[in-house]
């Protein structure tokens, strides 16, 4: 799957604090049209892509963006390959030198798989965005870890599923997750290609609610510990659209007293309306909308407050527009 995916090299990391905003004054346009330009070009030849795909532009950042906005446009998730080496892990999990051994095998497979079909799984997209990098003298680093989502690793980190780029633009390193941008799975099965901005040179804050590295420096911004991470509240992919960080409750399963007020917080990386914004419960088809008071805007913090005056147990939903942005689990006591 990938030739040097192991090659680690000696650098200086400017971890200074970056993201998308950093480049509010580029306009992406130019390169996202090279990209559109160039659907559907294989990857017989790389350094040729690459040429097509960065040639007109000027700076690293643009060039940057074509590449990346063509892999996720151009090569889609394969559910096979993942699930193969899903069930493999789980296999192996006791015998480290065995998987070691069939993974080596798998990847020859998978990455031929990537080159003549366009298909590949998280390591493939990461791999391909370093080497079309590489090609274009941008300096790309590929980062393992944990991905966490509503179905996988959510209170405990119980493998290493995900890989993702660390990229070096102006000096400064930034994250940006290409498998993610490229669409999503339904039922495990079928790859709905759906390109996700979001993902794209992130805030380190929110890129770090999903997303734990093996080596706890491409944090970017700060180390955080696995107890933490793990009891984040659950977000999504249309958190990272909206682009908003959670603040509080700070974790995912939180137990409040009934009539006990409670406190949500989320910070905005771009405006949106406060009609837009909503707390809800679902059940089946249908769904109670919570009416939240206290709404406040200051400098870019929301916050607002809801009072549950009956005990139980409730899943919430925070939602911007129509999309769930994260997940809460309230355990309410008597009083």
């Amino acid at each position: 799957m990938k030739k040097r995916f192991f090659f680690f090299f000696a650098f200086i990391l400017n971890f200074s604090f970056s993201q998308v905003s950093d480049f509010k004054t580029i306009d992406f346009s130019k390169a996202d049209n090279i990209a559109k330009l160039n659907e559907g070009r294989d990857l017989n030849n790389l350094p040729l892509l690459t040429h097509k795909l960065t040639s007109k532009l000027p700076t690293d950042v643009e060039k940057f963006r074509a590449i990346y906005t063509w892999v996720c446009k151009n090569v889609s998730a394969d559910s096979y390959q993942h699930n193969k080496v899903s069930r493999n892990r789980e296999k192996f999990k006791n015998d480290s030198l065995g998987y070691i051994e069939w993974n080596n095998e798998f990847k020859k497979i998978a990455f031929k798989k990537l080159l003549n079909h366009k298909k590949t799984m998280c390591t493939g997209y990461a791999y391909l965005i370093k080497e079309l990098c590489f090609i274009a003298n941008i300096e790309c680093k590929i980062i393992d870890g944990y991905g966490r989502s509503f179905e996988t690793n959510v209170e405990e980190l119980k493998s290493i599923n995900h890989s993702w780029n660390a990229v070096k633009l102006d000096n400064k390193w930034y994250l940006c997750d290409a498998t993610w941008s490229s669409g999503y799975m339904i039922n495990g099965n079928l790859f709905v290609q759906d390109y996700n901005d979001g993902y794209f040179l992130t805030d380190p804050i929110l890129f770090a609610k999903n997303h734990y590295p093996i080596e706890k420096k491409w944090f970017l911004n700060k180390n955080l510990k696995v107890s933490k991470f793990i009891a984040e509240p659950i977000i999504y992919g249309e958190t990272f659209q909206h682009q908003i960080i959670p603040i509080y409750p700070k974790e995912l399963n939180t137990t409040i007293k009934k009539n006990e007020e409670i406190n949500f917080s989320f910070k905005l990386l771009k405006p949106i309306s406060k009609e837009s914004i909503s707390l809800v419960k679902i059940s089946g088809d249908h769904q109670n909308h919570y009416k939240i008071y206290d709404f406040k805007n200051e400098n870019g913090i929301i916050t607002f407050k809801y009072r549950f005056k009956r005990k139980g147990f409730y899943d919430i939903h925070l939602k911007i527009e129509n999309d769930i942005v994260a997940t809460y689990s309230m355990e309410v006591t008597k009083t």
